[in-house]
């Protein structure tokens, strides 16, 4: 870290020295820099920023495994939560109710998410500064002023008695004929059927 402070004041004032001041100058410096710890402020804050943030993050996840989420749930919390954390890139205690909805909505348009990825996504931040508020990492949660995303219903089309008695006849054995009254009859799923 020495050496580049060394060269980043060199390469400042090499417009100012001639050749014989350059190199004296870094002379000087070297030899004042060797008494001196040297670190850049805004890298070591940023670390620092993105090491509370993690610790926190891990937390909320340990959390909400002890409240019993599946593994998919807890690795769906953390992806969101870690997306949100690197884009916006700052200390979760200064993160405003603006600027989480500035990241949803830019999240939207850049990856072209539907509406109801953006209101899961923010279900998952709620329930995280939810959770930060009731262990006093914050004040108030920043996700409390930003409501439920109304998204359109599709209402799926049924099938006519006709189109019923049509899927009956082309069965052809009692087998599929049983799985098809099955189906038709419970209204489950053919991935909940083939488990």
């Amino acid at each position: 870290m020495r050496e580049l402070f060394v060269e980043k004041v060199i390469d400042l004032a090499e417009e100012f020295l001639d050749n014989n001041q350059r190199v004296k100058l870094k002379e000087i410096l070297t030899e004042i820099c060797l008494n001196y710890q040297i670190e850049m402020i805004e890298q070591t804050k940023k670390q620092e920023t993105q090491k509370n943030n993690t610790d926190i993050l891990n937390k909320f996840i340990s959390s909400k495994e002890i409240e019993g989420c599946s593994t998919r749930t807890l690795n769906y919390y953390k992806d969101n939560i870690n997306k949100m954390l690197d884009t916006i890139n700052l200390p979760i205690s200064e993160i405003t109710t603006e600027i989480l909805r500035n990241y949803l909505a830019d999240y939207k348009s850049n990856s072209n998410a539907g509406m109801v990825t953006i209101d899961n996504i923010r279900r998952t931040l709620s329930s995280f500064f939810a959770w930060l508020e009731n262990e006093d990492y914050i004040v108030k949660s920043p996700v409390r002023r930003i409501h439920k995303v109304k998204a359109t219903k599709k209402v799926k089309e049924t099938l006519t008695d006709e189109n019923l008695e049509k899927l009956r006849d082309t069965c052809s054995n009692i087998r599929n004929l049983a799985i098809l009254e099955l189906l038709i009859s419970t209204g489950m799923r053919v991935e909940n059927l083939l488990n």
